[in-house]
């Protein structure tokens, strides 16, 4: 057992990401944090305060990859719609999801899919959800029944994190879906195999070219894997925007005199898993997800415990991850989860 000044620490630098407050520290001087009780009432105490919006930003950071979102520019003839301000409202929506699961203590299968998101004007505009007024405020906004938004996979944020500005890579977001939602990290690709280049002139599909790739049996392996949910989330733009063909700079239908890009190939979006399951549209994908909930939960957890403890997972931390996907069983809200990590043996 660690004493209590370590406790204290431990506490502060996992939801606070700095030292511990007087509080905290009067609570060890006292040896009252060994008692699980007030451990749970400090927890309570600390997400309540308005240092813990730290933790939102360093874990939804380090977890999702949002701390990347500056690293491409999209292009200006492909994506003239893009600007600072709506990469400013992209990632407010993430962290404000992130915060208001983890307020209302909802359910981690939020994060899959959910029936509502936080929006300002200027990203329920590139989401085409009508009725949200004010850029300055993201607020809670339920999503109209028909669209496909729900879930941090439709987060333009995320979708701008896996592409690189110009264009989109199934395999890039195949392989992020894979290690960030799933935590099933994925080897690199043999030596000598050449990466699989999106074409911006819009003659081949990637989908064609990987088609060719994945002929050869040691690609195939991981590929099978990798693609159905890169092909999934095809169905958005390395902006976030829904789309239906792909942008051209070359060969392709001219849309308008306004428009610098062209109208390119068709997306197609479905996809089979190796395992026979397959689906047409990203929400039927989705739905294939949601279906395992305890693999999400448990991925989650372990992104969790390794935040919180600050270390690599080991197979000896595999008890504290049982544990707190034991008592999740019950209840699967984020914020209790919080509770169930800090009690595991790895955080202790």
């Amino acid at each position: 057992e660690p004493d209590d000044y370590t406790l204290a620490s431990k506490l502060s630098y996992f939801l606070w990401s700095s030292m511990p407050d007087q509080e905290l520290l009067d609570l060890a001087a006292q040896g009252k944090l060994s008692d699980p009780k007030v451990r749970h009432a400090q927890v309570e105490r600390m997400l309540s305060s308005p240092k813990h919006e730290r933790f939102i930003k360093n874990f939804t950071g380090q977890w999702l990859g949002l701390r990347e979102i500056e690293f491409t520019s999209p292009s200006t003839k492909l994506y003239p719609e893009f600007d600072p301000m709506l990469q400013e409202s992209m990632v407010r929506e993430t962290e404000g999801f992130f915060r208001h699961v983890l307020k209302k203590d909802l359910s981690v299968s939020n994060f899959i899919d959910s029936d509502f998101t936080v929006l300002n004007e200027r990203l329920a505009n590139h989401y085409r959800i009508p009725g949200v007024k004010g850029h300055e405020h993201s607020q809670v906004v339920t999503l109209p029944a028909d669209s496909i938004r729900g879930g941090v996979l439709t987060h333009a944020s995320i979708l701008k994190v896996t592409a690189n500005g110009t264009t989109t890579s199934p395999v890039l977001r195949g392989v992020w879906l894979l290690d960030n939602i799933l935590s099933r990290p994925v080897p690199p690709p043999p030596p000598g195999i050449p990466a699989v280049e999106p074409d911006i002139r819009g003659a081949v599909s990637l989908r064609d070219q990987l088609t060719k790739h994945t002929s050869n049996p040691s690609c195939a392996r991981c590929h099978d894997h990798i693609d159905p949910p890169g092909f999934a989330l095809e169905v958005f733009n390395p902006i976030g925007g829904e789309r239906t063909w792909y942008r051209s700079l070359g060969e392709g239908k001219k849309i308008s005199k306004r428009e610098p890009y062209t109208k390119g190939p068709d997306v197609k979006e479905h996809g089979a898993f190796k395992n026979g399951t397959s689906f047409k549209t990203f929400q039927e994908f989705r739905q294939i997800l949601l279906e395992d909930q305890d693999l999400i939960t448990k991925s989650l957890a372990q992104k969790l415990l390794t935040y919180a403890s600050g270390r690599p997972f080991t197979l000896a931390d595999r008890p504290s991850l049982n544990q707190v996907l034991q008592k999740s069983k019950t209840k699967q809200g984020l914020r209790t989860m919080i509770h169930n990590i800090i009690e595991t043996d790895m955080f202790l």
